[in-house]
């Protein structure tokens, strides 16, 4: 039963991080928090269901408070993870470090949760303590690079199971190494709980996360069909040769001060990439959009827009000159206050082609 619990609870977090490069920041935080929940929360809950198997010769108690302190301890490193995870340019060493990150949350919650044990004390062998912490680092590492390496359905259920056996594996190693004595007295920073106690915690954390997850589980059934159109047959599309004939209703989801604003493509003079997101420049603001340059680049090229590199989109009715230097070149706007745009070497002879065919276009070698 605990590692049924644990891959709810993988799965769960891992599904609540889905596409979040796409949503503000308010809702990236809400679901960072709700993931974190799920994923500490679970890791919590999976220890303590196979705590209530645990059978010893003498009694033994809880204490409330500490058990409480592992709970939140496990939430919060694994937040602490996603944060980087999702406010951090991802590179190799963001994802080692947030896999890292959720293998030390992993033992700490184990080693407090054991702590808040009443009337015996764990006694740990280095070999136990050494050998799970290896296989929880590593274990979480693989899970994490699983599923964020790319995010895909697969990954996800991949990484779930990496992540479920990791903290099953921890608690099961490190208790094979443990051994109990019964001591006289209790030791109480909080107060004390019996295991039936215990045990109506466990069901209700348990039952928020098992709810938690078919609510997830919902939105792979249903799917995104959020932002699909329906795409006429009758009759050809027009051919879209500038931004000011773009799809219908096509807006740039950008957010300034905090709020929510849609600019046209037309009004877009320059999209820069920013990490996973985009800056996007108009003739007046520079504003955050939560799209990455690849899903700027499906929606505005056939908008008409020009990919001058990689890592830029430029919009040609707004450039007032292009200028070439052996094998790069640039673009210039209009707009004094607006940065030139770089056209890399393997994109220069499309782009000034493109940008020959605009009227007014002045070139520069």
């Amino acid at each position: 039963m605990s590692g049924v619990v644990a891959l709810v609870a993988g799965f769960t977090g891992l599904s609540l991080t889905r596409d979040l490069s796409r949503k503000p920041v308010l809702q990236r935080q809400i679901s960072i928090a709700l993931a974190s929940i799920a994923l500490g929360g679970g890791i919590w809950s999976m220890h303590f269901v196979a705590m209530l198997g645990l059978e010893l010769p003498v009694l033994f108690y809880y204490d409330a408070a500490i058990t409480l302190v592992s709970a939140l301890t496990a939430i919060l490193i694994v937040g602490a993870a996603l944060l980087l995870l999702h406010f951090v340019k991802r590179t190799a060493l963001v994802i080692t470090a947030a896999g890292g990150l959720v293998g030390v949350g992993i033992l700490g919650m184990h080693y407090i949760g054991m702590a808040g044990l009443q009337l015996c004390r764990p006694i740990y062998t280095p070999f136990g303590i050494i050998f799970s912490s290896v296989v929880a680092i590593c274990l979480c590492i693989a899970a994490f690079w699983i599923a964020y390496g790319r995010r895909q359905n697969r990954n996800i259920v991949l990484g779930t199971i990496c992540f479920a056996v990791a903290v099953v594996s921890v608690h099961f190693l490190a208790m094979a190494g443990t051994s109990f004595v019964a001591v006289p007295s209790r030791n109480e920073f909080g107060p004390t709980m019996s295991n039936e106690v215990l045990a109506l915690g466990v069901i209700l954390s348990s039952f928020v996360l098992f709810g938690t997850f078919l609510w997830v589980s919902v939105t792979y059934l249903v799917g995104d069909q959020g932002d699909a159109e329906p795409i006429a047959q009758t009759e050809p599309a027009p051919a879209p040769d500038t931004p000011e004939r773009a799809p219908r209703g096509l807006q740039v989801p950008c957010e300034r001060d905090g709020t929510r604003v849609f600019i046209s493509p037309a009004d877009v003079a320059l999209v820069r990439a920013d990490g996973h997101y985009t800056q996007i420049y108009t003739e007046q603001d520079r504003l955050f959009c939560v799209w990455p340059i690849t899903e700027a680049a499906k929606r505005l090229v056939p908008a008409g827009f020009l990919q001058t590199h990689r890592s830029y989109l430029v919009n040609p009715g707004k450039v007032s000159r292009f200028e070439r230097e052996k094998d790069k070149g640039r673009c210039i706007f209009a707009a004094y206050e607006l940065p030139p745009a770089p056209v890399s070497r393997s994109k220069l002879k499309i782009i000034q082609d493109a940008l020959s065919a605009q009227p007014g276009a002045v070139h520069a070698g």
